[in-house]
Formats: structure tokens, sequence, C-alpha cells
């Protein structure tokens, strides 16, 4: 197990910001992940799991805690007729290209999503009209020091969301069951969707892809632009002049700087729509208006 004390985190998140973590573990197998648990379990400190930090602002004061990263070293994967193996660390889009050159259609979707498997399993992960529930058959846990694995059901997936968010459940792997399809035809769609997203979304800028959840009946980055608030900054903390449902750092950003961002546009769509946007970003550390 290796163990790196005072890690930046700006180095594991996709937003580029983030303060040291106290030790940051890097692990490649469920060996790994126990060492890891009974470390955290010595220290008496909490434990953060990441993936690729696409989803996620850590304060730049940093994370007193143990970050363990479930990344490149916990990526294997195999192809079993019309199911993918994969381990939690695999990239989506290694996972969904993968599924493209076996024939297998279904994760078309996540082809441009940038997280890992386990990440993308965690909170449901979707875009244009799938979700990662739609083709989970199991997944394989350590919760309480325990592995266990539990069918698609039993993960009690909704919007951006599972049982992971219920309880304290480590992912390490799934099973994906898909549908056996023309590879030249499951190429051209995630082509397609990948050029949307270029097309769309402000991918040259750091970021953790869509700021905030939808809310039920409304699109986030509507509200946002109906408040006028497409390209306000806060530092270099900007609202995407590309999509408005995007917070992007434009170069030199604080995770205080996109704190203080998200906040006020939460704050300014309510004002001006009466909706109250929740952020999809995970939230870690403390920040100003916590002290």
């Amino acid at each position: 197990m290796e163990i790196a004390e005072q890690e930046p985190m700006r180095f594991h998140t996709t937003f580029r910001t983030g303060g040291p973590a106290r030790w940051f573990c890097p692990v490649s197998s469920v060996s790994d992940i126990l060492d890891v648990l009974r470390f955290a379990d010595e220290k008496k400190a909490g434990l953060f799991v990441i993936g690729k930090g696409s989803n996620l602002l850590v304060s730049d004061d940093g994370l007193s805690g143990v970050v363990m990263e479930i990344g490149d070293g916990f990526r294997k994967m195999t192809v079993d007729g019309d199911r993918i193996i994969a381990e939690a660390g695999a990239s989506l889009s290694a996972v969904a290209a993968a599924a493209r050159n076996y024939g297998l259609s279904g994760l078309e979707f996540a082809s441009g999503i940038p997280g890992t498997l386990g990440g993308g399993i965690s909170m449901n992960a979707g875009a244009y009209d799938g979700e990662m529930k739609d083709v989970v058959e199991s997944v394989d846990v350590i919760r309480k020091g325990e592995l266990l694995r539990l069918n698609g059901e039993e993960m009690h997936f909704s919007y951006r969301s599972s049982r992971c968010h219920e309880e304290e459940l480590i992912i390490t792997g799934a099973v994906l069951h898909l549908t056996p399809g023309d590879p030249a035809e499951i190429g051209k769609k995630m082509q397609e969707l990948n050029e949307r997203r270029r097309e769309k979304q402000p991918l040259k800028y750091p970021s953790a892809g869509s700021t905030f959840k939808r809310p039920e009946g409304y699109f986030a980055g509507k509200l946002i632009q109906d408040a006028g608030l497409k390209g306000y900054s806060v530092g270099d903390a900007q609202v995407s002049e590309k999509h408005a449902g995007f917070v992007i750092n434009r170069g030199n950003a604080s995770s205080e700087d996109i704190y203080r961002l998200i906040m006020h546009v939460v704050q300014e769509v309510e004002k001006n729509s009466g909706v109250r946007l929740e952020p999809e970003v995970r939230i870690w550390g403390s920040f100003s208006e916590e002290r």
C-alpha cells in the first residue's frame, strides 16, 4: 500500500484545484483497499474515496483524513458474451470503447463522461437519455470490511444517486449487461454524441462537468442564463459563456472562488425563479461561509 502525505488534491480533481490531503493512498487491489480501511481506522481519520475527481470540489485547505484513489491501478476488464466485467477504476470512456469494439450497445452515452466506472455507478451518471442504472447487472462493493455483490435493484439507483449515498459502500467492480449491435453503428452514435458535447460544452477548460442537478421540470443552464449569470465570474471561476450549466476554471481559480460562484448562482437563481438549484458536484472540506 502506497501512502503519500500532504498530497495536493489539485493534481487529482478535474477542476485542478484543492489543497493537500493529509494521507493519499492509490490502490490497485481489494487487499489494498482493506489495508487503507485499517489504516484510516488506526489513525481515527475520515475516509474519502475518489476515482478521477471529475465530480468533486476540494477546499483550498485540503482534507484532514485519508483519501483513497481507485484509479489507474484498478482498471482491469474482460468481455464475456454480452457482458463487460470491469474494475471500478476503469474509465467510463475505456469501458464504452470496449463495448463498441465488441459490438455491444448501451454505453454510447458514457463514452464522453470523464470519470471512472465506480464513480459513474455511485452517482448513477448519465447523459443523452442514458444512465448507468440501465446497464448495471451487479456491483461488487465493500461494506464495513465485507465483500458483497449487489444486483442493480439493490443499488437503489435514482437521479444522480445510488445506495452509495445512503451507506458507506466502496465499489470495487461491476458487471454490465449490454445489447449486441453493429460496431460501426455504435461507433457512429458515440461520435455523434461526442460532437454534440464539443459543440455545446466548455471542454477546453477545467470543470467538474455539469455543476448542478437538473431541477424537475426545468433545465439548470436555462435558469442560470435567465438569471443573467452566463459569463459571471468570481476570480478565475466563471459560469461558462458556452453553456451556463457549467462552472469552469479559466486558469487560476481557487476552490474558494468556485464555491463562492456556485453559492451565488444558487441564491440568484432562486431569487429570480423561485427554484433552488442543488449542486451535482460533491463539495469536500471547509469553505468561507462554513467557518
